[in-house]
């Protein structure tokens, strides 16, 4: 695939418009249908997209293992980090009332920000397993099986 230049032009020009709809979706959900989950999926999709058209090696220079698994615990820290933030407020866990003084402001807030810890975590949750799976080399396991 890598050598086909429609896809190679195709996904160049499909990878921003992906990014952008997933950022819409991730902050169209405090107010609508979508929301963390549904955003994250959207925006690893377009980073798997560029790399089954320009490989494995072009995606790991782009997105570094490392950052993508630093990215999945920031973002579960995020999510943990508000129910926290609301407990040591006085509220309950996740209780997004307490995080500003106007109760109708933390509801704001708590929801987005919940929302892109979500969205954080499964974007590279799910970009990570596409990496680890697409890392896999088959030749690999045979020559230790035969070991």
């Amino acid at each position: 695939m890598k050598n086909n230049p429609v896809l190679r032009v195709c996904s160049k020009v499909l990878f921003a418009p992906i990014i952008l709809y997933g950022l819409y979706v991730q902050f169209h959900g405090d107010y609508g249908p979508g929301g963390g989950f549904q955003a994250g999926v959207i925006i690893a999709a377009a980073f798997i997209l560029y790399g089954m058209i320009f490989s494995l090696k072009n995606l790991k220079k782009v997105t570094p293992p490392s950052v993508v698994h630093a990215l999945m615990g920031i973002g579960a820290l995020i999510y943990g980090g508000v129910g926290v933030v609301a407990f040591l407020n006085g509220g309950e866990y996740l209780n997004y009332n307490y995080l500003a003084a106007d109760y109708a402001k933390g509801q704001h807030w708590g929801i987005i920000l919940v929302e892109f810890g979500v969205g954080l975590t499964v974007a590279s949750t799910i970009l990570g397993l596409f990496m680890a799976f697409a890392g896999f080399e088959f030749s690999d396991y045979k020559q230790r099986k035969r070991r």
